[in-house]
């Protein structure tokens, strides 16, 4: 007599939810003796664990409102499609796993012709930062939101969203190759300081920030002469920076790779960023920062809106500051991104003092924060809620 093995649906929509889905499946599969079958969208890495994909992620794994625009039939297309899977294949329990945009349309619609079939939400959109109407409509179709971020379940609470749990944010598994040992990171009183610079990892941002970058940078090694500058580049991005780098009066080394960004985090002494998840990783790497960010006219347009509709909170857009709940690292937005203004901050993070040694002591609590109880990892602790959410 056969048994019907548990039928998981994965729905993610870009390579960092492809990356979240496979961690997920590798602890599902080690939880349930590997007696599960998977299906849904995801790319390579879910494939090679098991997964049968509705169609190729590429199709929907699109950034930037121009892009999108372009590819919106086919979007809308492969949202009906995965619908209609997911209802024909009557999975035990639905992940839906970042790309909102895609993976809540699809809830939605699973939720109206399916609601027997559990929906967990894997990835909080940022509700605390943008459209916080959002929490209390996802409660209608998602059952258990598993978030990144530790204040994300307070957030939720406050907002009438769905049940949320914090389960631990993949950066926090890997602070090892982030953190430097033995004289990687040479103390400042040695005459030589490490500035990493990371312009953003989309095109748009780069365009926005290289040039600004890149005056600041000649601000900071006018008045620190052993600077030495790092530029950790996203591979398809790197020629696009090789080139706007041409003309900078301090040249940085360019870096491509995870490992070699990795390696520059634990040298550097001190960062310029674009805002992002890398705030988060210089952050955990314990090195002090300041932060800028230019945003498109699209997104102009809707902070003046913003004047009038209030739907967004901007006063706080730096993950280690909103995790923190200060802002203890300098932030600048906009008209605000003045390179005197960024260099002058650089400078004093460039030297032991009062800025570098407040912002240190902020950083250091970031482990605490982030920690999970009784060490549990974050594969784990979202795989154990959602067989329990399978199970109920």
């Amino acid at each position: 007599m056969s048994v019907s093995l548990p039928t998981i649906c994965l729905v993610a929509g870009e390579e960092s939810g492809d990356q979240l889905g496979s961690e997920l499946m590798r602890a599902l599969n080690g939880r349930l003796d590997g007696s599960a079958r998977y299906c849904g969208v995801g790319g390579e890495r879910m494939l090679k664990l098991g997964l049968t994909s509705f169609f190729n992620m590429s199709d929907v794994s699109v950034m930037g409102i121009s892009a999108v625009l372009a590819r919106l039939p086919l979007i809308v297309r492969r949202v009906y499609q995965t619908v209609d899977a997911i209802v024909a294949s009557n999975p035990s329990v639905l992940v839906i796993i970042d790309s909102p945009d895609f993976t809540h349309s699809v809830a939605r619609r699973v939720r109206k012709r399916a609601p027997h079939i559990p929906i967990v939400g894997y990835v909080s959109p940022s509700v605390w930062a943008w459209r916080p109407g959002r929490a209390k409509k996802m409660s209608a179709y998602v059952d258990e939101l598993l978030a990144l971020l530790p204040f994300e379940p307070g957030e939720h609470r406050k907002l009438g969203g769905p049940p949320t749990h914090y389960v631990g944010h993949p950066l926090s598994e890997n602070i090892a190759d982030l953190r430097p040992s033995g004289e990687e990171r040479t103390a400042l009183s040695a005459g030589k300081s490490v500035l990493v610079v990371l312009p953003g990892s989309r095109r748009s941002e780069v365009d926005r920030l290289l040039g600004v970058f890149g005056e600041t940078v000649a601000l900071v090694k006018r008045d620190v002469p052993g600077l030495e500058v790092l530029l950790p580049a996203v591979g398809h991005l790197e020629s696009r920076i090789r080139d706007g780098v041409a003309d900078w009066q301090c040249k940085p080394e360019i870096v491509t790779g995870p490992q070699a960004k990795q390696a520059a985090f634990r040298r550097a002494h001190a960062g310029l960023a674009a805002s992002g998840t890398v705030s988060l990783e210089l952050a955990l790497s314990g090195v002090p920062m300041v932060v800028a960010y230019k945003v498109d006219w699209f997104f102009r347009r809707l902070k003046e809106l913003n004047r009038v509709f209030k739907l967004a909170k901007v006063d706080n857009f730096v993950l280690p500051n909103i995790i923190l709940g200060k802002k203890a690292i300098p932030q600048f937005l906009d008209e605000e991104v003045v390179p005197a203004v960024l260099a002058g901050h650089l400078k004093e993070l460039l030297q032991d003092g009062r800025e570098r040694n407040l912002q240190l002591a902020e950083l250091s609590r970031l482990d605490d924060l982030m920690r999970l109880p009784d060490g549990h990892s974050q594969s784990d602790t979202a795989a154990e809620i959602v067989i329990r959410t399978m199970r109920t």
